[in-house]
């Protein structure tokens, strides 16, 4: 199995309970959970040697160590200072009405650092693949300069290079996210990134004529950024907050495919959907899987991820496997 390190910002979550709005929540359902946290602890369900690098405080940060050694994530990169753990705040979505997020994070121990603070020898030694998103550099300017530092090192080290833009609106505008991912792009192995992330952030004109208008999408960013060997996203249908559809696209060796289509319903806990499809994804390119069997596992484990609460996916591979096999709902007997 194949050696990964994932770097972020891992948070406090705290969740209102379905049919509760936050102003009138008298209790909360606490989380921990961070984009690249969730990846590392899904490609460590699944067999691979995981490191997670990031800053925590004393204090809370004992329970990030607690959350994510259960998991078998090792904490060697883990650095201990700073005054606070970040947190948001969940507000639970139900029929109609979309799930909330609040952001409290300003001036967590990880979003202050200025510069990076580990050995990038010791980081990235032996590394198979560095994996980060672009919720890390739209932290601040700081972490902007960090981010790309700490990808060309991962790079000049031997690693491949894996990135998820992960665009947040309520981080950084469009403007300054499309310049930010766009010079990190040339240096980047595999992308998760969609249709609006090629229309908004990197500035690719909206198809025209096209039977699968993905398929263009992913030629676009291929010719824009050509060091980019895989590329993949999902595509999904909100029916409601309870019920979506989902399924998984891929585009690999100039060739395009797709997953079933999971109907999800109804949906549990959608937060971190995404980070299990990408270490879905992530895994299938270490196991040496073939394309079709990578989406279908990446999609799988993704609406695995919609059935538990939670940031993190608790699946392991041959679990993934066996709801495959078996279909929707089937008793496991």
């Amino acid at each position: 199995m194949g050696r990964v390190v994932t770097l972020g910002e891992i948070m406090l979550r705290l969740s209102t309970d379905s049919g509760v709005r936050i102003a009138q929540a008298d209790n909360f359902c606490a989380h921990y959970g961070g984009g690249e946290a969730n990846v590392a602890i899904s490609l460590a369900n699944f067999g691979h040697d995981v490191y997670f690098a990031s800053k925590i405080p004393d204090g809370l940060g004992e329970g990030v160590v607690k959350h994510l050694n259960r998991y078998g994530v090792h904490t060697n990169f883990l650095l201990k200072g700073g005054s606070r753990l970040g947190t948001y705040y969940v507000e639970a979505g139900i029929g109609e009405r979309a799930a909330n997020v609040i952001y409290d994070r300003a001036g967590s121990s990880f979003a202050e650092m200025t510069e990076s603070e580990w050995q990038k020898e010791e980081l990235f030694n032996n590394v198979d693949i560095f994996h980060i998103s672009g919720i890390t550099p739209a932290l601040s300017s700081s972490w902007k300069k960090t981010t790309i530092s700490l990808i060309e090192a991962a790079k000049e080290a031997g690693c491949k290079i894996s990135f998820d833009i992960n665009y947040r609106g309520k981080l950084w505008s469009q403007k300054e996210a499309g310049e930010t991912i766009s010079e990190i792009l040339p240096l980047v192995d595999y992308c998760s990134a969609g249709k609006l992330d090629a229309l908004y952030l990197l500035g690719i004109p909206e198809a025209t004529e096209q039977e699968n208008e993905l398929v263009y999408y992913y030629q676009e960013i291929r010719k824009k950024f050509p060091a980019i060997s895989v590329l993949y996203s999902t595509k999904r249908t909100v029916v409601s907050a309870s019920c979506n559809e989902l399924i998984g696209t891929l585009w690999m060796d100039d060739h395009y495919y797709e997953s079933q289509n999971h109907v999800i319903n109804p949906i549990v806990d959608r937060v971190g959907a995404g980070d299990a499809f990408s270490g879905g994804v992530l895994h299938g390119i270490l196991a040496q899987k073939s394309p079709q069997e990578m989406i279908d596992f990446a999609t799988a484990a993704s609406a695995l991820k919609h059935t538990i609460h939670g940031d993190c996916n608790q699946f392991s591979e041959p679990e993934v496997n066996s709801f495959l096999l078996a279909g929707s709902g089937k008793i496991n007997r």
